[in-house]
C-alpha cells in the first residue's frame, strides 16, 4: 500500500494506528466538546497523516454515492415541508385524534413513523413537534407525555424505508458490496413494521406511568391562528379583505389610483396580479385589498361584482389574509434603521415591487390612514395622511410567499414570525403539494424497482423539487445539513482503514472469541449491545460507520452472510432511546417536553428490549446467515 504524507510514521502498525484513531474519536464524540464535524475531519486527516491512507482514500467520502444521496434527501424533505405536507399531516392528526389518550398515541406514532421513514427522523419530528405541543394545549394534556413518544417513533419509522435514514443507505450499500445484492426499498419494514408497532404497545400501555408530568420550559409558537389574530390587531374597527375579481366586474380594466369604492370608509389599498404581485390596474382573476367597516366592504363587493373568500361551510377566512399563493408577514423597525423618516401609507408598494404595506401599528395603536396619526378628520384616500416611521413601529405586509421570503430578510427591520413558518402553520396545502407528491411518488418507485442507481434518482428528484418551484434554490441550501454530510463523509475513511488495515478483523476476532462459540444468536446479541451502547453516546451514523465493518469482518471470518450482521447494526443504531444527546430528534423535545437528561432511559429502556428481540431474533429469521 502506497505511503504518502507524514514521514516520521509510528512503528506501530496500521491496524493499531486505525484503532487508535477509532478510540480517539469515541472519546471526543463523548465528551462533547468539539463539533462532530470537526472531530470526522480531524479522523479523516489523522489518517492521511499518519500514512494509513493516501490523500485520495481519506478524502475519498465527499464524492461517494451515499453522501450524494443524502444530500438530495435532505432537498425532498425540505420540499415536502416547504410544499405544506407535513403540517398538513400533523393537522390531521389533531382533527382525528378526538379526547382518547390511546388513539392519540397511536396516531401520532404511526404518522410520526411514516413521516421519518420518507423524511428522515429529524425531519419528522422537527415538522410535527410544535403540532403536538399544540395538541396537548388543546387537551390539557402534558406535552412531556407525548413528545418522547413522537421522537421514538420517528427513531422506528426510520426503518420503514431505504430513506428513512443515511444508514439505510450505508447498510445497503454494503449488502450491495459483499453479497452483489443491495436491500430492497421497502426490505427494512420486514423489521420496521415489528419495530413500530412494539413501540406503539410500550408507550400506550407504560408511557403513562413511566413520562413525567411537567411544564416544558419552552413552548414553540402556534400559528395556525395568527392571520385571525393579525387581522384583530391591525383592523380593529373594520376589516382587510382581499376580493378575487371576477372577468365581468366593471373594476376590471381600471387603474390602480383611480378605483371608486363609493364609500368614503372603504379604501383600495392594493391592486395585485393573479400571482399576487402589485399590478398597476385591476386584472381578471387577481385580487384587490380592500380596508374598511365589514358592511362598506360588503357593500362594495356587491356594487363591483367582486368575490370575497370563504371557508367550506361558508364562513370568513381571515379576509383573506393568507392564501396558497400569498401571505403576510409582521415586521417591527429596528433602533437605528435606515426606514426610519421614510413615509408610508396603507397601500404603499415597496421598493421591490411585490409587497404592499397593509397597515402600521406604534405602542399597540394602529395608525388608522383614515385618520391624520390619531386626528379625527376621515380622508377618503390613504396617501392623504401618510405616516412617518419610527423605531419600534410594527408593519404589516403582504405579497407572494417568495417575496416576502425574500425582503423581509432585511437588517433594517425584525420579523416577528418567518413568513416561511406561517406558511407552514397557517397555509392550506397549496398547489405546490401536488407536483411534490408526484415527485415524491415517482422517487419511490424508482428507489423500490432500483431502475436507476439510487444516488441518481434522489438527485433527479432534487432537481425535480426545485425545477417546478416547489422549492426554492435558496431553500435547498439551507436545508443540507452540512454536519450530516461532513460526519458521513469524515467517517467513511475510518471505515475504510478499519477494513484495509486488518483492525475490523483484529475487533471481530476479539468479539468471536468471547461469543462466537455461543452460535448466531450471541454473536447477534454481542453486536447489538456493543452497537446499542456506542449509540447512546455518539451518533447512530458514526456507529453504523463503526459497526459496519466490524460486522462485515466477523461474517468473513465465521463463513456467513454479513447482511443479518449488518441488519443487527441497522436497527441496534436505531434503538438511540436512552439519552437525550443521542440523536437530534431526542434532543428537540428535550426544553418543549420539560425533560430531563434522566427522564429517556425509563421510557427508552423497555423500547430497546424491542429492538433487542428483534434484531436478536428476528432478523436472522428473516435474512439466513
Amino acid at each position: 500500500m502506497a505511503r504518502q504524507g507524514s514521514t516520521t510514521v509510528s512503528r506501530m502498525s496500521d491496524a493499531a494506528i486505525t484503532l487508535t484513531v477509532l478510540g480517539a474519536a469515541v472519546v471526543l464524540f463523548v465528551w462533547n466538546r468539539l463539533p462532530v464535524g470537526v472531530v470526522a475531519l480531524a479522523v479523516a486527516l489523522s489518517l492521511y497523516l499518519t500514512g494509513v491512507l493516501t490523500v485520495e482514500e481519506s478524502l475519498a467520502g465527499f464524492g461517494t454515492p451515499t453522501v450524494i444521496l443524502i444530500v438530495a434527501l435532505f432537498v425532498v424533505a425540505e420540499a415536502l415541508d416547504a410544499a405544506g405536507i407535513t403540517a398538513w399531516a400533523g393537522q390531521q392528526l389533531i382533527d382525528r385524534a378526538g379526547t382518547s389518550p390511546a388513539r392519540l398515541m397511536v396516531l401520532m406514532l404511526v404518522l410520526s413513523a411514516v413521516l421519518s421513514a420518507l423524511v428522515t427522523p429529524n425531519g419528522a419530528v422537527a415538522a410535527l413537534f410544535p403540532m403536538v405541543v399544540v395538541l396537548s394545549t388543546r387537551l390539557g394534556r402534558s406535552p412531556s407525555q407525548l413528545l418522547m413518544p413522537l421522537a421514538f417513533g420517528a427513531h422506528a419509522g426510520s426503518l420503514l424505508m431505504l430513506t428513512g435514514t443515511p444508514v439505510n443507505v450505508i447498510v445497503s450499500a454494503t449488502a450491495l458490496e459483499e453479497t452483489g445484492t443491495g436491500l430492497g426499498f421497502f426490505e427494512f419494514a420486514l423489521v420496521g413494521v415489528p419495530l413500530l408497532a412494539g413501540t406503539i404497545l410500550v408507550c400506550v400501555l407504560w408511557g403513562p406511568r413511566l413520562l413525567p408530568h411537567r411544564s416544558a420550559r419552552s413552548l414553540s409558537r402556534d400559528l395556525t391562528g395568527l392571520p385571525a389574530d393579525l387581522l384583530r390587531d391591525y383592523a380593529p374597527a373594520g376589516s382587510i379583505a382581499r376580493l378575487t375579481v371576477p372577468a365581468g366586474s366593471p373594476l376590471v380594466g381600471v387603474a390602480a389610483d383611480a378605483i371608486d369604492t363609493g364609500d368614503r370608509s372603504v379604501h383600495a389599498v392594493a391592486v395585485q396580479d393573479r400571482s399576487g404581485r402589485p399590478a398597476s390596474e385591476v386584472v381578471a382573476g387577481g385580487q384587490l385589498v380592500v380596508r374598511g367597516g365589514r358592511r362598506g366592504i360588503d357593500g362594495f363587493a356587491a356594487a363591483s361584482g367582486l368575490v370575497a373568500p370563504t371557508g367550506p361551510d361558508g364562513e370568513d377566512v381571515t379576509c383573506g389574509l393568507v392564501s396558497r399563493e400569498h401571505g403576510v408577514a409582521e415586521v417591527i423597525v429596528r433602533p437605528r434603521s435606515g426606514l426610519i423618516g421614510e413615509r408610508v401609507f396603507p397601500g404603499m408598494v415597496t421598493d421591490s415591487g411585490e409587497l404592499v404595506v397593509l397597515a402600521v401599528k406604534r405602542l399597540g395603536e394602529v395608525l388608522d390612514p383614515a385618520t391624520d396619526e390619531g386626528e379625527n378628520r376621515p380622508a377618503a384616500d390613504p396617501r392623504d395622511h401618510e405616516v412617518t416611521l419610527r423605531a419600534g413601529d410594527a408593519v404589516l405586509l403582504q405579497g407572494p410567499w417568495d417575496a416576502l421570503d425574500r425582503h423581509t430578510d432585511d437588517p433594517d427591520v425584525l420579523v416577528v414570525d418567518t413568513p416561511d413558518s406561517i406558511r407552514r402553520q397557517a397555509a392550506p396545502l397549496g398547489r405546490r403539494a401536488v407536483p411534490a407528491i408526484v415527485v415524491l411518488v415517482l422517487m419511490v418507485a424508482a428507489l423500490a424497482t432500483d431502475v436507476l442507481p439510487a444516488a441518481v434518482t434522489a438527485v433527479g428528484a432534487a432537481i425535480a423539487m426545485i425545477l417546478l418551484r416547489v422549492v426554492t434554490t435558496r431553500q435547498a441550501q439551507r436545508s443540507i445539513s452540512l454536519t450530516t454530510v461532513i460526519l458521513v463523509a469524515g467517517m467513511i475513511p475510518l471505515s475504510t482503514a478499519i477494513t484495509q488495515t486488518g483492525a475490523a478483523e483484529i475487533v471481530a476476532t476479539a468479539l468471536i472469541d468471547v461469543v462466537g462459540g455461543g452460535g448466531l444468536t450471541l454473536l447477534l446479541l454481542g453486536i447489538f449491545v456493543l452497537c446499542a451502547v456506542l449509540g447512546q453516546l455518539i451518533s447512530n451514523m458514526a456507529t453504523a460507520l463503526v459497526m459496519i465493518p466490524i460486522a462485515g469482518s466477523v461474517a468473513l471470518e465465521l463463513g456467513i452472510s454479513p447482511v443479518p450482521l449488518v441488519m443487527c447494526v441497522a436497527v441496534a443504531s436505531a434503538a438511540a432511546l436512552l439519552t437525550p444527546v443521542a440523536t437530534p430528534g431526542n434532543m428537540m423535545v428535550m426544553e418543549p417536553g420539560g425533560y430531563r437528561f434522566g427522564d429517556y432511559w425509563k421510557l427508552g429502556l423497555p423500547v430497546l428490549v424491542v429492538y433487542l428481540l428483534v434484531a436478536v431474533f428476528l432478523v436472522p429469521l428473516i435474512w439466513r446467515p
